[in-house]
């Protein structure tokens, strides 16, 4: 029985070469892929309320033309990193690599949130597509207990077998604090349920645009891959790449205009897994940096509902931050692409904070 090593030392080359590989198998399997998809005829079906539970009137005026286009394209993203994964597993096997993706400490944790969210996220998009359940999808708390659920037991698994209690703070010292560490105890699970649970609804909100979220989602992983390398988490950061090589796969098609969506399937499972890399590595406080639009467009929609709630007014146009910017007439490519712009200037950012403090 092979004894696999928990943090080998992997090369850049061969992080490249996975990064790579889980590209071409995502690109290789996207035309029998959508084939399916138009096939069995999951495309998407267009929301006729806004957050606030009006008419979207904006969505539909510039999306209307989007009705039907496949989508559930996540499975694609996640099934090519499973693949890849488990390729790297059979060339360490036989001898071809010296270590394979698929380690205990580094790995399975980030792996099992990819396939949890991606699987219930697959489930609401089938619901949606047939029309299934009150609102076209799972019950909105369904939805949320079955992801406080699996955030739970890997907030457990973090907390009580990785024993992490604490976060690290960037330049605590620096500015007058007494330690770099935040000492959370057992508030770190809740903590962790936040962040998570959070990060994957932003992300959720944020794919709205063609190329929008997956673009942006390979700036975030790319930049936590620099930080997982130079901190030697190196199988990790190889993970970080392999994830980064499928989505760029994905996004290959997914430019405007999109042949087929990601659906919840691939935003609630790379959004969860994004924040799981964060709290890895020890560098959850630089999320909000390396992940700065999803944070803009998360808070956009929680401004509107809250204006609307007890100010009776709306802040933006409409929301999230992507449509708002569309009814400015800027045009769709050109919203993506700014906002691809913003995402790199704090990704990098957010890697220099986390390399130096």
């Amino acid at each position: 029985m092979l004894t696999l090593p928990i943090r080998p030392s992997i090369s850049l080359s061969e992080i490249l070469l996975y990064s790579f590989l889980a590209f071409v198998i995502a690109l290789a399997l996207t035309k029998p892929f959508l084939g399916f998809l138009h096939r069995y005829r999951l495309g998407k079906q267009l929301r006729v309320e806004a957050v606030d539970g009006g008419s979207a009137s904006v969505f539909l005026t510039y999306h209307q033309k989007k009705a039907g286009t496949p989508t559930m394209g996540g499975i694609l993203i996640w099934g090519s990193i499973v693949l890849t994964v488990i390729l790297s597993r059979l060339f360490s096997y036989f001898g071809t690599v010296d270590h394979s993706l698929l380690q205990r400490g580094q790995v399975y944790i980030p792996l099992a949130m990819l396939l949890g969210f991606g699987i219930l996220g697959a489930v609401d998009d089938y619901c949606n597509i047939n029309g299934i359940g009150k609102n076209r999808g799972l019950n909105a708390s369904h939805k949320l207990l079955c992801l406080l659920a699996m955030s739970a037991a890997a907030a457990s698994w973090f907390y009580f077998r990785l024993n992490y209690q604490s976060v690290h703070i960037p330049f605590g010292t620096s500015i007058g604090l007494l330690s770099n560490e935040w000492q959370l105890g057992w508030l770190y699970i809740p903590f962790f349920l936040f962040v998570v649970i959070g990060t994957a609804n932003a992300v959720n909100v944020t794919d709205g645009l063609d190329g929008l979220a997956s673009g942006l989602l390979i700036i975030a992983f790319t930049a936590f891959g620099v930080t997982a390398y130079v901190s030697d988490l190196y199988v990790l950061a190889a993970f970080c790449g392999v994830t980064a090589g499928a989505i760029a796969a994905f996004l290959w098609h997914n430019v405007p205009p999109a042949l087929f969506f990601m659906g919840d399937t691939g935003s609630l499972a790379l959004g969860g897994t994004l924040a799981v890399m964060a709290f890895m590595i020890n560098q959850v406080l630089i999320l909000p940096l390396i992940g700065f639009v999803f944070v803009i467009e998360m808070l956009s929609v929680i401004l509107q509902l809250t204006s609307k709630k007890y100010f009776k007014r709306k802040i933006f146009i409409s929301a999230p931050l992507h449509h708002h910017l569309e009814a400015l007439n800027w045009g769709e490519s050109k919203v993506t692409m700014r906002l691809w712009i913003i995402g790199v200037f704090f990704a990098f950012l957010g890697v220099l904070v986390g390399i130096y403090g």
